[in-house]
């Protein structure tokens, strides 16, 4: 029997998800192919060259034939930390032109929301590289995600770029749910398949169990403390979408209509 082909980001918020394939109970009973930018497991997935893969979003809207695996997500009720605008020290409303994180097409789409439908302007969009020093020298607000967000100190202590600049960090969950009281799902598991025979949810809760190991895999590479690193993966994200979660992709997808950014809004169907 041919043995399942997934595919995922390696960003550590993605980690309790895949920690089983890797090294669990689920180890060597699926491919499993890692890469850095979200955007490209939704190509392979696209283009059949996986069973299922851990996309965001907005992928379930443009990937033809694909429905959602339910239950898991990487999403946040309330805080992400991982997905933020970043301004040299001008609030969003001065913002006049965005360099847009190309890693992850659901969050470019979720930056376009809330200049368009929150804010009520559109500064001049622009795709960049994840490189906060680049970005920021051809824009005066940077959208960055996953880990190398977290490398950017938390609002209350702004870190500088070159030159000395003081950074403002603003949150995209909390800042979706201060116009919206929803919380926002970034990514799920999706297949084209009408069943994958893999429990994506007790994968999940193996992870979420070790959690420490985790935690030991990237302290290294995150400039985090561990247990900020550890706050980060058990609370700050969240694993399984609640009421409020699911709401608040359903709006997400309404909104990306009305603004342009779909073409079609099909209703949420799962495997």
């Amino acid at each position: 029997m041919q043995v399942p082909r997934i595919s995922a980001s390696s960003y550590s918020n993605t980690a309790p998800l895949i920690w089983s394939f890797l090294y669990g109970q689920n180890h060597g009973k699926v491919e499993i192919i890692l890469d850095t930018a979200p955007a490209r497991s939704a190509e392979l997935l696209a283009h059949d060259r996986v069973d299922a893969a851990l996309v965001p979003v907005i992928a379930y809207q443009q990937v033809e034939g694909v429905r959602l695996v339910p239950g898991v997500c990487v999403g946040a009720k309330e805080r992400v930390r991982s997905v933020c605008l970043i301004t040299k020290g001008e609030d969003l409303e001065q913002v006049r032109s965005v360099a847009l994180d190309i890693s992850s097409k659901t969050s470019v789409a979720l930056t376009k929301i809330i200049f368009r439908e929150f804010l009520g302007f559109e500064p001049a969009f622009k795709s960049a590289e994840p490189n906060i020093e680049a970005m920021l020298t051809d824009a005066d607000c940077a959208l960055l995600i996953g880990d190398p967000a977290l490398s950017i100190a938390d609002l209350s202590v702004p870190p500088a770029v070159a030159g000395g600049l003081p950074l403002r960090k603003f949150d995209l969950a909390e800042t979706w749910r201060k116009y919206t009281g929803l919380g926002f799902v970034f990514a799920m598991w999706m297949s084209k398949k009408d069943r994958v025979d893999i429990d994506f949810a007790a994968a999940r809760d193996e992870g979420l169990a070790h959690i420490d190991e985790i935690v030991s895999n990237y302290e290294s590479e995150i400039p985090l403390s561990r247990d900020e690193l550890k706050t980060y993966l058990s609370q700050n994200i969240s694993y399984e979408p609640d009421e409020s979660m699911r709401k608040g992709m359903e709006l997400y997808f309404d909104l990306a209509q009305k603004s342009g950014l779909l073409e079609v809004n099909k209703p949420l169907e799962f495997i």
